[in-house]
């Protein structure tokens, strides 16, 4: 398919520009930029609407194998695609988790047939993601694993973890952590505080997050590992990334759109939808990793799409399931972000494709000739309000619900191929 999009907004993160231009697609690739459009060749008039490269969504969940109810591969892949996201990499907490190089494949194919959009997968970093034995890394890198991680489940024996950590080291293997000290933070359902205590809701303190990534940078010292950090979300841990990076060690961090854009006073009367792992922080933490996002000490922006059904949210706070789901609602609400000031549209898509397709070795992420034609097409400023029924996902948990939005998906392609068109 040829495809040349006229009068666009062209949002190149590599070159950190925002210009009017053209682009033609060829073959399922760029293969011009603010270059005539060739013979023969379909035209898209854009009318002024950006045009960026789709966005890579490092953290999705998805139910399959084991809770196709809450998400699958196809429903999620809609999603994706409504909401500009053109790759998904998918986390290894399932049921059974991704340990294996079988279960690996089998979620590989299934997601190969279903989804209109690329689907990655990690796998975890050890077995039954308990913390206790490593998985066989590197038949599970030779059958397609992007990264290691057991996701939220932390591991306690760090003696285990450093084993994981040298060989993953020894294979080049991309390692992503949660920032979290267990103890300290088991059975906290908001962050401790005068909030926490007026709502008599268990807390949990924001340094058992710096304490979980000191922990981590330690070993990444001693091991060499290259190593991502899921979500850093409070202003504690930023100086220990800081320092990390400072002095040459391969780290990285992300954090959720929701920490972005929300903060714990959004919790109000109660509302499950905003109860997140890990919770919400103050506004002074939000501003701060808006800042840290804005100087490129936080590299990474994802949905932390995380899909929960009614019953596991319609429950009393402290019991209910952790976890929004955010694929189709990443893009508006990282408007918010870009409305108020905060953030440009380059950086924030340094942040949203950029930088996680280079941390994985993707090619992805950048408007270049020769790089693959996946692309978002979208008008930051058309209004609308948010309603949870409307979603593609199968469940409806976004804590966005009923909000004023600021930004609609018009077109989203994969490989040149349009996925998704308003």
């Amino acid at each position: 398919m040829r495809l040349h999009f006229t009068n666009a907004r062209l949002i190149d993160p590599e070159a950190g520009t925002d210009a009017l231009g053209s682009l033609t697609l060829e073959d399922g690739l760029i293969a011009g930029v603010n270059t005539p459009a060739p013979e023969g060749v379909t035209i898209r008039d854009c009318n002024g609407a950006c045009l960026a490269p789709g966005i890579v969504d490092l953290g999705v969940k998805i139910g399959e194998p084991g809770e196709r109810h809450r998400e699958s591969f196809r429903s999620a892949g809609l999603a994706a695609a409504a909401g500009g996201v053109t790759t998904i990499i998918a986390r290894p907490d399932t049921a059974p988790a991704i340990d294996t190089p079988e279960v690996l494949e089998f979620v590989t194919r299934r997601a190969a047939e279903a989804s209109p959009v690329r689907i990655r997968h990690m796998a975890a970093l050890t077995k039954g993601r308990q913390g206790r034995e490593m998985t066989e890394i590197g038949f599970l890198l030779d059958a397609g694993a992007i990264a290691f991680t057991d996701a939220d489940a932390v591991a306690t024996d760090t003696k285990a973890l450093s084993r994981a950590f040298t060989y993953a080291r020894s294979l080049g293997a991309l390692v992503i952590g949660h920032p979290q000290e267990p103890g300290l933070s088991k059975g906290g359902a908001v962050t401790s505080g005068k909030f926490a205590s007026l709502r008599g809701l268990p807390g949990v303190h924001p340094m058992a997050e710096r304490m979980g990534l000191d922990r981590d940078i330690a070993l990444v010292e001693m091991t060499g590992v290259r190593y991502h950090a899921d979500q850093i979300t409070s202003a504690r841990s930023l100086p220990a990334l800081e320092r990390a990076k400072a002095n040459g060690f391969d780290v990285s961090a992300g954090i959720s759109i929701h920490h972005l854009t929300l903060n714990e006073i959004d919790v109000g009367d109660y509302r499950t939808f905003f109860k997140l792992t890990p919770p919400l922080r103050s506004e002074e933490d939000r501003l701060a990793m808006v800042e840290a996002v804005g100087s490129g000490l936080i590299d990474v922006i994802c949905s932390m799409h995380t899909p929960a059904d009614e019953e596991s949210k319609r429950l009393p706070y402290e019991e209910a399931a952790s976890g929004a789901v955010g694929l189709e609602t990443l893009l508006p609400a990282a408007m918010r972000l870009y409305h108020a000031g905060h953030l440009d549209l380059p950086t924030l898509w340094r942040a949203l494709s950029l930088n996680p397709a280079r941390r994985l070795g993707l090619p992805q992420g950048r408007l270049a000739v020769g790089a693959p034609a996946d692309l978002v097409l979208f008008d930051p400023d058309a209004p609308f309000v948010m309603d949870r029924f409307t979603l593609r996902s199968k469940s409806k948990n976004t804590p966005f619900d009923g909000s004023r939005m600021e930004g609609r998906v018009l077109a989203t392609y994969v490989g040149g191929k349009p996925v998704f068109e308003a």
